[in-house]
């Protein structure tokens, strides 16, 4: 495997710590006070990176649900005013540039249109995401390959072929893919955790990775066991929360608890080379029968 290198050094690949990702995504609902404590939060919890949702809502908003009404904590309003209340600007995200510097952790976006990705690259982020929605917008997915940064694609609600089409698009090099599930939260039934080796074994020299949206733990732990080099999970302050993501999320003290048991997991796996601990030396004379062949020796 070819392991990806970021601009600060960080490695994302074999024998290299799963590099983890809170996704914010749109979970700050247009609060920067609300952002700055998820990214607190990510720190605390021991999280690589943090990543947010960039949309020009102009054009990522079908025409016909403009004027549509909907019911928002703001009151009621149309769909394009809402998306562009909780779309952040240039202030936010230069405050938000700023505050991830001064924590020591990575940030970057999913960019949903070509004009967002000139956005975010006047911020020089480590990497860029596709999100599974943007797989077959090869414009989009050119607009983004043009950055020279890493990519991590993520393959959800998308059939083999156009997997496959995207990456020979993209060429696999500075290419993560990311198995994902495009259901919000998704069925455990969907998971469907053995892509993970699928894709590995279609593309071995690139890291492969999960992003995940499903209620609980235990299968993003379970991705990394098997071999996930990346992990994103969707995250916020409370799942309670009004908005479209808040309820396939975890909240702060699931991501803490989750990068412990990252950490545990990747220390237990090991080396796969059989030793004699020291630990075991002294169980082992207390506690091994003598043989035959010990007696006969003797």
């Amino acid at each position: 495997m070819n392991n990806i290198t970021l601009k600060n050094g960080r490695k994302i690949g074999s024998n290299e710590p799963c590099y983890v990702i809170a996704e914010i995504g749109i979970n700050h609902n247009g609060s920067i006070d609300i952002a700055k404590k998820l990214i607190d939060g990510a720190v605390e919890a021991g999280c690589d990176a943090v990543k947010f949702q960039k949309r020009s809502p102009e054009i990522c908003v079908p025409k016909d649900q403009w004027n549509k009404l909907r019911e928002t904590p703001w009151g009621q309003m149309t769909y394009i005013d809402y998306k562009r209340k909780i779309e952040f600007g240039i202030d936010e995200y230069s405050e938000i540039n700023q505050y991830c510097i001064h924590k020591g952790i990575d940030w970057f976006a999913s960019c949903w249109d070509q004009p967002s990705v000139d956005f975010i690259e006047q911020f020089n982020p480590v990497l860029y995401k596709m999100a599974s929605a943007s797989l077959t917008d090869y414009a989009l997915l050119e607009k983004v390959k043009a950055t020279g940064k890493p990519i991590i694609l993520s393959t959800g609600m998308s059939t083999l072929n156009e997997i496959e089409n995207a990456i020979e698009f993209l060429g696999t090099d500075n290419l993560l893919i990311a198995h994902s599930t495009s259901s919000y939260p998704c069925p455990t039934t969907e998971l469907n955790l053995h892509m993970i080796k699928t894709l590995k074994q279609m593309y071995p020299m690139n890291p492969i990775g999960y992003s995940g949206h499903e209620t609980g733990l235990a299968t993003s732990l379970a991705a990394v066991s098997i071999g996930a080099c990346f992990l994103e999970r969707h995250y916020t302050l409370d799942r309670a929360m009004w908005g479209s993501d808040h309820a396939a999320s975890i909240e702060i003290g699931g991501m803490i608890r989750l990068m412990k048991d990252i950490r545990d997991i990747e220390i237990a796996l090991g080396d796969g080379v059989k030793v004699v601990y020291e630990s075991e030396l002294e169980p082992r004379k207390r506690l091994r029968n003598i043989t035959v062949s010990q007696l006969i020796l003797k």
